[in-house]
């Protein structure tokens, strides 16, 4: 089971800080980190996951602000009207 990072909030909204957030490629795993304690126990864990990739860690605390991380910048953009 992933652990949790501790809370984080901004102007009294939680930001979703979460390590479930990781992108995965052909050959590694990127896995959101926040500067926190927990941070090494959830990319221990995601390695045991993922034997055959490389599990990095990526500073996310700052991504958080727009209310994603690492999963949350791969994906669609809707198409320009």
């Amino acid at each position: 089971m992933l652990p949790i990072p501790r809370r984080i909030e901004w102007d009294g909204q939680r930001l979703p800080a979460s390590y479930a957030n990781f992108y995965i490629s052909n050959a590694h795993v990127i896995v959101p980190t926040y500067r926190d304690a927990n941070d090494e126990s959830a990319l221990g864990i995601l390695r045991e996951c993922f034997p055959d990739r490389s599990v990095v860690g990526l500073d996310s605390t700052d991504l958080i602000w727009g209310l994603g991380s690492s999963h949350c910048l791969t994906q669609q953009e809707p198409a320009a009207e």
